[in-house]
Order: C-alpha cells, then structure tokens, then sequence
C-alpha cells in the first residue's frame, strides 16, 4: 500500500520531496537512513543516528483542503503519531505546535511545509523524526527519549515507518468529511499542551 522510496543519506528529506514533488503521489514516503542536514523548526537541526530512527517526509496532496486549513495536516499527523504509540503501549501528548512528547521527554518532532496554490492547499510536506532505537544523545539535547528507551524492545525501523504511515493514511481520511474533522479537532484539543512562555 505505502510507497517509501528509501535513501541511504540525503540533505534532507523535506528538501527531496519537494525537488521531486511532481512526480510522487499523495501519500508517497521519502526516507532516509542518514540525513547530513536534517532539519528540526526554525534553525533548529535534528540529531538521529543514521539507521536508527525514522526521518522522512510524507508527501500529502489533499484533495479538498483551502489554504486556511492547514492546521488540520497538523492534526491528522500528531494524532496519527499518538495512535501509532498507543499501539506499542506508549501514551503520549502534543506539545504545541509540532512535537510528541512522553510525560516530559520528546520522542518525536514534526516540521510540515505547506505548498500553496491560490487558496487550495496543493501540498503538504509532512517530515517526521521519530526516535525509535536512539540511545546516544548528545548531551545538549534536555529531554530525549526513543521507542526503544520506553518499553526496552529493538525495532526493525523499516517496519515501523510502515505502521505509522498506515496510521497517518487512516487519520488523512478523516478530511473527506465533517464528522472527520471534527473528531480531529476534538482529539487534537484533549491531547495538545503548551509551554508556558519563556520556556
């Protein structure tokens, strides 16, 4: 179902998809291995040993989402992540705008680009880091913490970004109509949280 196309280093898989965006499909996966410039929010870069974890962007081409929606990619992509750790027995929330957090250590960060047309939203970029059998955190990172970190288990990473993409496939759906998108947004708004200022 899922069509992945693996790489074993990029710059950066936000930046692949969106050289080879015309010729990928809604719902086609560029991952990596290694990324030599994976990026986090703003300057931000993203640490993950290379094999690891997932780095990859999910390239979502809705049909029927405006401009102004484009929290709903958030949802469906942070809600798709909690079911995805629910299913390994982890319980996790959101931390606004883009992070997955377990109690108070993040597992999981989230940069989406948003590819306008007029008003219709033509693509969404949705690049994902989920730590999964990281160990080695370098020491200036505060609060990390992996799959394997939680429940003890190695997990075979390319198995994994197939399971979540299932879970994200299942969540884009739910755009297709009211009912869906209200779940969204009332799921999105039990489980997100934020920081107080200055933190």
């Amino acid at each position: 179902m899922e069509n992945i196309i693996w790489y074993d280093e990029l710059d950066s898989t936000n930046n692949e998809a969106r050289r080879v965006l015309d010729a990928l499909d809604n719902l086609s996966v560029i991952a990596a291995v290694g990324q030599s410039a994976g990026r986090g929010q703003g300057d931000h870069t993203w640490f993950a040993s290379p094999g690891k974890n997932i780095t990859a962007t999910i390239v979502l081409k809705p049909e029927n989402l405006s401009a102004g929606d484009y929290l709903f990619v958030t949802r469906v992509t942070t809600l798709a992540l909690l079911s995805y750790l629910r299913e390994h027995g982890v319980q996790a929330r959101i931390k606004w705008p883009n992070d997955i957090w377990v109690e108070d250590r993040k597992i999981c960060g989230i940069l989406i680009e948003n590819i306008i047309d007029g008003n219709r939203m033509k693509a969404c970029l949705i690049g994902i880091g989920l730590n999964i059998n990281e160990e080695g955190w370098p020491e200036n990172l505060p609060n990390p913490v992996s799959l394997k970190e939680l429940t003890g288990k190695e997990y075979d990473v390319r198995h994994e970004l197939q399971l979540l993409v299932g879970q994200i496939s299942r969540h884009s759906e739910m755009l297709l109509s009211s009912d869906g998108r209200n779940y969204l947004e009332q799921e999105f708004a039990r489980y997100v949280f934020r920081l107080p200022e200055g933190i």
